[in-house]
């Protein structure tokens, strides 16, 4: 290294150690506080928890829950649930009849017909494969699952019904598209 060099070299390791020795007390002093005050909080927290009359609830990891407003005859229980998507479930009946709907994952939404119930049946739960779902109708006085469509999409609703017919559409961001499916 020549002359000059050398001198911004020794100047600016002085520099970058001045500043180091002069913001560490601060910095170490700032998380000394930071934890000091985080015990002191969680120490008055847990001697005011003391004089509380509530418990605590604490929900169980299995929870059936009702998932359609039209009909209390199914409930599902969370399977799985993707993160920033949607929710997959195990159904079962209500009336404690054993049923097809319980060896497969459904999802939560639920059409009541008069024929019977559209449900969404996942074929997988691996990330890298879903969406991929088969529309089935489950006829709940028979216990019959009938597969209608298969959708790789998350976002689909039934737009019209028709006497045999059900006509659903589909959006998977990029591209949409119609479907007419016999329900009969």
């Amino acid at each position: 290294m020549g002359t000059i060099e050398n001198f911004f070299h020794r100047f600016f390791k002085f520099i970058w150690n001045a500043i180091f020795v002069l913001t560490y007390p601060v910095l170490a002093t700032f998380g000394l506080l930071f934890i000091g005050v985080t015990y002191l909080f969680s120490g008055i927290s847990s001697f005011l928890a003391k004089f509380s009359k509530s418990a605590p609830k604490q929900e169980s990891k299995i929870i059936w829950k009702q998932l359609s407003e039209e009909s209390d005859l199914i409930e599902g229980k969370l399977y799985k649930q993707i993160i920033f998507g949607p929710e997959c479930y195990h159904f079962r009946r209500k009336d404690g009849i054993p049923s097809v709907i319980e060896e497969h994952v459904f999802g939560k939404r639920v059409n009541v017909l008069k024929e019977g119930w559209l449900l969404e049946k996942w074929n997988t739960t691996d990330l890298a494969q879903i969406p991929d779902f088969d529309i089935c109708l489950y006829q709940p006085d028979a216990d019959k699952l009938t597969k209608l469509a298969n959708i790789r999409c998350f976002d689909w609703h039934v737009s019209d019904k028709q006497e045999e017919f059900l006509c659903l559409k589909w959006f998977d961001g990029t591209q949409g598209g119609e479907m007419k499916v016999a329900i009969a």
